[in-house]
């Protein structure tokens, strides 16, 4: 279960992310309160995946989740940039995710 918490709590790092982006500086009100809202729900799910994962193994999945998929996001729904760099950068965390999975006995 620990994994699928990880998971379903990068998930929702990737919508209070968004949303953060979309409250502009905390200036929106829905957005602003979808921010903490969703906060809340990851760090719960992060803390009840750390009950039995490795911290650092926990964290940095969690906070890779969260950055490439708010990569995507940016990309996708925003229009950003798409570079080879930042698309470089992005598979780079993503090996390091895969890694960090592979190598955890959880």
């Amino acid at each position: 279960m620990a994994w699928i918490f990880l998971l379903i709590a990068g998930l929702l790092e990737i919508v209070w992310a968004t949303l953060m982006k979309a409250s502009d500086g905390f200036t929106k009100l829905w957005p602003s309160v979808g921010t903490i809202g969703f906060m809340v729900l990851s760090f719960g799910l992060l803390a009840m995946a750390m009950k039995t994962l490795p911290l650092g193994t926990a964290y940095a999945i969690w906070t890779g989740i969260g950055a490439v998929g708010a990569f995507v996001v940016g990309i996708a729904v925003m229009g950003e940039a798409v570079t080879i760099m930042r698309v470089a950068g992005a598979l780079l965390i993503v090996s390091g995710i895969v890694v960090l999975k592979l190598s955890s006995s959880h």
